[in-house]
């Protein structure tokens, strides 16, 4: 009977969860992987003099 309670999953506090997966989280990063990197892909910066005037004056006949 010892045998089918020690296959059980065994019952952890949030708090010792918690430490688990930023250990995982520490263990991915270090090992080279950067999936979690704040920026992921940039835009193409475009230059102010290409950038449409606001005619909104203009339109509400302000």
């Amino acid at each position: 009977m010892t045998n089918i309670e020690d296959n059980a999953p065994k019952k952890i506090s949030l708090k010792e969860a918690m430490k688990q997966q930023l250990m995982n989280k520490k263990q991915g990063q270090s090992g080279g992987t950067f999936n979690n990197a704040p920026v992921k892909s940039t835009k193409a910066l475009k230059s102010q003099k290409t950038k449409k005037t606001n005619n909104q004056r203009k339109r509400t006949g302000v």
